[in-house]
């Protein structure tokens, strides 16, 4: 019987049950001669992981033997993998039961050889051999040199150690980064790594005079991350390991690192080729591909039949350092710092190398096509000059039309001035009539004075909307309110409604309908639809003398709606309306229209004409509400 560690009668009972199974499985399946022929040529590998199947850089190591030793295997292979765990916490508790788990699978059955990866694992079947696989040979690979536990190596033993030049990897730093001033260490707080830290700082002692080095062990891991982002410029990192960190929690495989690297504002390094990509600079590293070859090769011939006390292999050492582009151009670092025999990864090829027969194709294209652009070019010239001379002829236009607008609006002019000029001159009468009294009533001459500077206001607005009309200035495009240009184009006919006994009514859109345009001759636009419904309903009666105008937001565009109570359009006349020199008037030239519907063009718009059901005309505008204001509509 296997010599057993004295667990708790529970876990006892539990190792019975777990017999009894495995005995009925094993009765159930039946036998037959050429099955388990073919059965003994498969050779069953027990893989032992130190930190669990996912923790880097083990996880790579192991990843990289198994594909290998499948690859290479002359047999049929039965790989088992199981994790230790217990190195990854400070107080692992006992074994006893992974013990007894390991002796209920392989009870009868052993592999036929075991790999431990990592040095907690090869502790573990040094320590367990006698109770779990006293006739297993072992293989214990990615040790640490100086975590081998030479004295309970036997003649079934062969050992894939490495070796840790820790002073190595630190003067890389300082040749690859010379201005380095400080070195921040992170480094977990398991027993394992603490050991590791002493190793370190005492390994370290040479390049204290040279740089100052940081040790972030006594840390919670949300500190560190804290600190490395917010470090002082010439501060590198260099990453160690991180189970455990002082605070007792436990970090799955690598994702500390990915963590750090997320917010770290200073490069890192380290010593481990599993951290390479894309998390650290580089430098000189452990090779995972010469650790799986070594491991392989005894393991192969291990399961040939040769002794492993046989084997020796010598502690592996770094690898020639290699080096991530990517992370070099992110920190500065110049290529001429680094080592010789230095290799560069994940370069970005030039891009002559990288596209060559398509730059020579469009190059030919390019030449090709120089003469067609020559002439497009001119042509284009050609016709922006037009377009110029064009857009020059229709403001002219324009500035006649608005001229032959002011014609007809005069008589309303002359009455919106003439009104706060005979209140100015009546009020200017009174306040010099009792300031002649022997004791003037001043709050009387204050109010009076107050009327005089609101009709002088109010002049000033008939005589400023006046100028903006008539002022003569080339298409200006900027973002304007169009509720104000249709208040203000409103204003200037409004003396004229009233004296022609015409309701002019405005439902203004709510909140502010900016568009990009020229308001001068969006107003103009807006007067000639007024003035032509003015007199369109000029015969009609008085209770249906109505002319309407109202603006809105719909989706993207800006809408502007002016309707009469008049006859309406002639049905025939409906598609002609828009076109030059066509006129119902008999005075009328017939461009009003025209250039109405030019200038809307011009903004991107579009203007209609049509009959409403209830009579009258009406006349439709739709133009793009500004950038801004179209995103948020």
């Amino acid at each position: 019987m296997n010599r057993c560690i004295p667990v708790a009668v529970t876990d006892r009972l539990r190792l019975v049950v777990r017999l009894c199974v495995c005995a009925l499985l094993w009765a159930s399946i039946p036998f037959d001669i050429a099955g388990a022929t073919e059965r003994s040529d498969i050779k069953r590998v027990l893989v032992l992981h130190s930190f669990g199947r996912e923790f880097r850089p083990w996880s790579e190591h192991a990843r990289s033997i198994k594909a290998a030793l499948e690859r290479l295997s002359p047999w049929p292979l039965d790989i088992q993998e199981h994790a230790l765990l217990t190195a990854r916490f400070n107080n692992p508790g006992p074994e006893a039961p992974f013990v007894d788990y390991l002796n209920s699978l392989y009870h009868g059955r052993p592999p036929d050889i075991v790999l431990s990866i990592g040095a907690p694992a090869a502790t573990f079947v040094q320590k367990y051999r006698e109770q779990l696989f006293p006739g297993t040979p072992m293989v214990l690979t990615v040790v640490e040199q100086r975590l081998v536990n030479r004295v309970n190596l036997t003649d079934n033993d062969t050992v894939i150690s490495v070796r840790n030049d820790f002073l190595a990897a630190f003067k890389n730093i300082l040749q690859v980064m010379p201005e380095t001033q400080t070195i921040a260490v992170v480094i977990g707080a398991s027993a394992l790594e603490q050991f590791w830290l002493e190793e370190l700082k005492r390994e370290l002692k040479p390049l204290e005079n040279r740089v100052a080095f940081v040790y972030y062990t006594d840390l919670p891991f949300t500190e560190i991350l804290k600190r490395a982002s917010a470090l002082p410029p010439h501060t590198v990192l260099f990453w160690g390991l991180m189970s455990i960190d002082a605070a007792g929690v436990s970090h799955e495989g690598d994702l500390a690192l990915r963590s750090l690297h997320a917010v770290a504002n200073a490069p890192i390094f380290s010593y481990q080729e599993a951290f390479f990509d894309p998390e650290t600079v580089g430098g000189p590293m452990h090779s995972i591909a010469e650790t799986s070859k070594q491991t392989v090769n005894a393991a192969v011939r291990i399961l040939g039949g040769e002794k492993p006390g046989n084997i020796k292999v010598e502690p592996i050492e770094f690898a020639a350092p290699k080096f991530d582009w990517r992370q070099m151009q992110r920190w500065g670092i110049n290529q001429s710092n680094l080592p010789p025999g230095s290799e560069i990864l994940f370069r970005e090829p030039d891009i002559w190398a990288q596209y060559r027969w398509q730059i020579q194709l469009i190059a030919a294209v390019i030449l090709i096509q120089t003469g067609l652009i020559s002439g497009l070019l001119h042509e284009r010239r050609r016709r922006r000059l037009a377009e110029i001379e064009s857009r020059q002829r229709l403001a002219e236009l324009a500035h006649v039309n608005r001229y032959s607008a002011a014609g007809e609006l005069t008589t309303s002019i002359a009455h919106e001035l003439n009104q706060p000029l005979g209140s100015i001159l009546t009020n200017t009468e009174t306040a010099e009539l009792l300031l002649k009294g022997a004791s003037p009533d001043l709050a009387e001459v204050r109010e009076i004075l107050a009327d005089i500077r609101r009709d002088d206001q109010r002049a000033s607005e008939v005589i400023r909307r006046l100028r903006s009309v008539l002022k003569k200035t080339p298409f200006e495009v900027r973002d304007i309110d169009l509720n104000n240009t249709v208040r203000e184009a409103i204003g200037l006919v409004e003396a004229v409604t009233d004296r022609r006994g015409i309701a002019l009514m405005f439902a203004a859109a709510s909140g502010d309908l900016y568009v990009k345009g020229d308001p001068v001759q969006l107003q103009q636009v807006i007067l000639n639809l007024i003035i032509n419904a003015m007199d369109a309903i000029s015969d009609a009666d008085d209770k249906e003398r109505e002319v309407n105008i109202s603006t809105a937001r719909l989706n993207a565009h800006a809408e502007i709606k002016i309707s009469d109570t008049g006859p309406g359009i002639v049905v025939a006349d409906i598609r002609s309306i828009f076109n030059p020199f066509f006129t119902t008037k008999a005075q009328g030239l017939g461009m009003g229209l025209a250039i109405a519907r030019t200038i809307v063009e011009a903004h991107q718009g579009e203007i209609s004409a049509a009959n409403q059901v209830s009579g009258g005309a009406l006349f439709v505008i739709k133009i793009p509400l500004a950038l801004a204001q179209s995103s948020t509509a």
